[in-house]
């Protein structure tokens, strides 16, 4: 990783995300998660460590792609860095899901990993602080 600023962190780590992603790698993916994170996908079920994170994205439909794009970055401490993303899912039928990634990710072994993960969808409402 070349970039040091939080932007650059999150950038790096959710394209190799995508990259995992998009060739239906779930192991890959679940590397890249610490062994005590928290991981909620748009499933009602929270996870934790990489074996929940496997098991989710392994059940995620062989086609399916994501285009991730960082929308907000900051450093929380010298090792600990935040923020969203945008995600657009792209399924198999052409069908498009997009969501809003939060996550935070601590330097560790001098790498990054995902600490916690946290997806919503989101839909166009007619008033911003409509719930």
């Amino acid at each position: 990783m070349t970039g040091t600023g939080a932007a650059d962190v999150l950038a790096a780590l959710l394209h190799d995300w995508q990259q995992a992603f998009n060739a239906h790698r779930p192991a890959e993916i679940a590397a890249l998660f610490s062994q005590d994170a928290l991981f909620q996908g748009i499933s009602p079920r929270l996870g934790h460590g990489p074996q929940d994170v496997l098991d989710y994205y392994a059940a995620v439909a062989p086609g399916t792609t994501a285009q991730v794009t960082v929308v907000s970055a900051g450093r929380l401490s010298q090792d600990t860095v935040h923020g969203f993303a945008q995600v657009t899912f792209t399924a198999p039928t052409g069908d498009l899901h997009p969501v809003r990634l939060s996550v935070v990710a601590k330097q560790a072994d001098g790498g990054w990993l995902i600490h916690q993960y946290h997806a919503s969808t989101h839909h166009t409402t007619t008033s911003p602080n409509t719930v």
